[in-house]
């Protein structure tokens, strides 16, 4: 049955492949092309052929579309210089579309811890040509981002993930900037017990950021799903108002929390939500 059909389970190829519509997958710079990081051999670690990026080119609903597929199983979907390189670009050139006339959507599948720390620098540069390529192409399209399994987006990616016009999730998400080894390596356990997987999930899971705000859809596991809220998102054009252009509101709540008090999943909520939601 279709329904039973887990988005989550998919790999990136896979994911990229059932949100186009049918027949019309086309990959660009595919494994075949053999292009992959300079850097992760040198140090040991097996590279693999498309740098765990896949980057589609075919059409939703009859619109041309380009979808972006971080493959979370290749090196916790981080980002090098070859596979943010590859996200850049394709979201570069569905600017030049656009500004030629040929509308072209973004659909950003973000599976990924961050920057990869084997390509330090190099990394962080292309994970900040993919922000700014995002609030270029956000202006004449919407940029989906979809964050559906338990990789979760997280450093550099989740600023991406917050710059997206819309953003989806199912409930096994996670996002955000920090990821919990990272909390609790610079905080103490007391402060954030990176094993303690309920506490997790309540601070950073898909409901709570759902709840608080953060995202505009949370969906069930399924392909059926997360394809129905992706058209319902692009169907709705570009927002008057993305989500970080109102940083004024966002660090006005920020100044007025006592961070005397043990954050919380309840405390997230109070002092985020809004009542009208996107």
């Amino acid at each position: 049955m279709r329904d039973a059909i887990s988005f989550i389970e998919l790999s990136a190829r896979q994911r990229a492949c059932n949100l186009l519509d049918d027949g019309t997958f086309h990959e660009l710079l595919g494994p075949f092309e053999r292009i992959t990081s300079p850097w992760l051999e040198p140090q040991g670690i097996v590279t693999q052929a498309d740098d765990g990026m896949v980057v589609a080119k075919g059409t939703i609903n009859g619109n041309s579309t380009v979808v972006i597929a971080v493959e979370g199983a290749f090196q916790g979907g981080s980002m090098g210089e070859v596979s943010g390189a590859k996200m850049a670009s394709a979201l570069e050139l569905a600017a030049e579309d656009n500004r030629k006339g040929i509308p072209t959507q973004a659909v950003l599948l973000l599976e990924t811890g961050g920057v990869r720390l084997q390509e330090a620098n190099l990394g962080l540069a292309a994970i900040a040509d993919i922000h700014a390529a995002i609030v270029d192409l956000r202006r004449y399209t919407p940029v989906i981002g979809i964050v559906a399994g338990t990789v979760g987006c997280f450093g550099g990616m989740s600023i991406a993930a917050g710059l997206c016009s819309y953003l989806i999730v199912t409930r096994e998400a996670r996002l955000g900037l920090n990821g919990p080894q990272v909390i609790e390596q610079e905080a103490g356990i007391d402060e954030y017990d990176s094993r303690d997987r309920p506490f997790i999930w309540s601070m950073t899971g898909g409901s709570v950021r759902y709840r608080s705000g953060f995202v505009d859809r949370e969906v069930a596991d399924s392909l059926p799903a997360v394809k129905a809220a992706m058209q319902a998102c692009l169907e709705r054009g570009v927002p008057e108002q993305h989500r970080s252009e109102r940083f004024d509101w966002f660090l006005n709540r920020l100044t007025s929390f006592d961070t005397r008090q043990q954050a919380s999943a309840a405390l997230t909520e109070q002092l985020f939500t809004r009542e009208e939601r996107a």
